[in-house]
């Protein structure tokens, strides 16, 4: 894979994912150093003409009012100690690595005075393997600076980082990486932590991940659709012109493409459930979902969202609230009610499935009849699945308190609702897996049915994994099999 070149703007969701979860080399190009220099001269400058600076020459939140005394690149270590209050389970080292090239991706940007030297040993630290330990709770949404202490005590050789698959000191995982600790100038410390970081790598990751899932319940839903002998008017691209909500028009265009074949088969019934009959709304509006956390990411990362910020073709050094992600913490939020009800429907065609028998289908799916259980134990697992997701899915990011003495007396929780939107993602590729799972079933007990090729391909996918249910046995085991299947980056597109 060829080296990301930085230039301080054009970082795309994807590039956060190569770089977290692929160990894609970085490369800096000359204009960021040059941007980097420029500003770090002009808040120098202004530092020197007596300029009151947040967090340069002032204390933080509610001690604004307090004027740092004494050296001020001391303070930068008093202001990273002062701040490491981060608790709980660490950040796993995929999510910590797109903290690191989110935070690199924004500081190139040229908006923070950031030393240059101290930018060069963050981009080499996350080139070499050596991350942080992170701790996962602290931060309420108004920059992620408790969660991103732990980021700027490694660079300075303190705290603890992982390193080649082992936790250490870190101290010793830069010495092992040949990599040296760095000093920090005034407003370093405070250029490294007052951003939100964790909340944009994150949020990367889970759009990435709701792409890839996105793309697996079509499949499923198309595959319902052979299953149950659906009706398939449903998807003229006529319907969809009249009525053109949110990517409606694409959600059924990939259905069709999915579902297109030489011959033409009628139809079972005239009209079918609402959870296959209105897939392409339900879809575009989660495609649409899904666009509009990506555009929230890709600014984030791609912006100089610093406190203060540092304009350097003007000369000048202003306090913003750039930090505060309410349009991000907004955004997943409404992802998450888009997979909540993407997920509803896709567990509603699972019960239509392994219901009493419709379409002709048997009941429970089961060849045999009788007592046998079939499918239907399944039901109960795929209605606690969306009990889950429908938990997830209430909004967070108006749960704050005012806290600094009432300096800070707004927040968007966007961790929180970035990190519940990325567990709903992982449940529901878990209903997806059942989803297929029955469609299969269905499509073996139609006598002679051929699927379309492309449905065919998904069919084929699944009973690789998973053989047709001929009696009953324990099919926890054989959900369980293909959502890791649906996980693991080589499921057939």
């Amino acid at each position: 894979m060829s080296a990301l070149i930085l230039t301080g703007a054009g970082i795309s969701v994807a590039d956060v994912a190569s770089v977290a979860r692929e160990a894609r080399k970085m490369e800096v190009a000359p204009e960021v150093i040059e941007r980097l220099d420029k500003a770090r001269k002009v808040l120098d400058g202004a530092a020197a003409s007596g300029q009151q600076i947040y967090g340069l020459n002032t204390g933080l939140g509610a001690n604004l009012g307090t004027a740092v005394e004494g050296d001020a690149s001391t303070f930068q270590r008093q202001l990273l100690d002062g701040r490491g209050a981060a608790v709980g389970e660490t950040l796993p080292v995929e999510a910590v690595r797109a903290t690191m090239f989110a935070r690199v991706a924004m500081l190139a940007a040229g908006g923070s005075g950031l030393s240059p030297h101290v930018f060069t040993a963050l981009v080499e630290a996350l080139n070499a393997g050596v991350h942080p330990v992170m701790p996962s709770l602290g931060s309420i949404g108004a920059g992620d600076l408790v969660l991103m202490t732990a980021l700027a005590r490694m660079l300075i050789g303190e705290g603890e980082a992982d390193y080649q698959g082992r936790r250490m000191p870190a101290a010793k995982a830069l010495m092992m990486a040949r990599l040296a600790p760095i000093s920090l100038a005034p407003k370093d410390g405070l250029s490294l932590i007052n951003a939100s970081a964790v909340s944009a790598g994150g949020g990367a990751l889970a759009v990435t991940d709701a792409l890839a899932v996105f793309a697996q319940q079509q499949q499923a839903g198309a595959l319902t659709m052979e299953g149950i002998g659906a009706n398939r008017t449903i998807l003229d691209a006529r319907l969809h012109m009249a009525r053109p909500a949110f990517c409606q028009q694409q959600a059924a265009k990939g259905l069709r493409e999915l579902l297109d074949r030489d011959e033409v088969t009628a139809p079972s019934t005239l009209q079918d459930p609402l959870s296959i009959r209105c897939m392409p709304s339900i879809h575009g509006a989660l495609i649409h979902a899904i666009d509009q956390a990506r555009l929230a990411i890709e600014i984030e990362v791609n912006a100089a969202a610093d406190n203060p910020l540092v304009l350097g073709d003007d000369d000048l050094v202003l306090s913003t609230g750039n930090f505060h992600t309410a349009s991000l913490s907004l955004a997943f939020e409404t992802l998450g009610l888009a997979i909540a009800q993407t997920a509803a429907a896709s567990a509603a065609r699972f019960i239509q499935l392994t219901g009493s028998g419709r379409n002709g289908l048997p009941k429970y799916l089961s060849p045999v009849g009788g007592a046998s259980a079939g499918f239907v134990p399944l039901q109960k697992t795929a209605t606690s699945i969306v009990a889950a997701i429908r938990h997830k899915a209430n909004p967070v990011m108006l749960d704050f308190l005012p806290v600094s003495e009432g300096v800070e007396d707004h927040a968007t929780q966007t961790p929180l609702a970035v990190s519940k939107c990325a567990g709903m993602i992982l449940l529901w590729r878990r209903l997806v897996a059942l989803e297929l799972m029955a469609a299969a079933q269905a499509i073996d007990l139609r006598d002679g049915f051929v699927p379309a090729p492309r449905t065919a391909a998904i069919h084929a996918a699944i009973r690789a994994l998973v053989p047709t249910l001929n009696e009953d046995r324990p099919l926890g085991t054989d959900a369980e099999a293909l959502y890791t299947a649906l996980g693991s980056g080589t499921w057939p597109e």
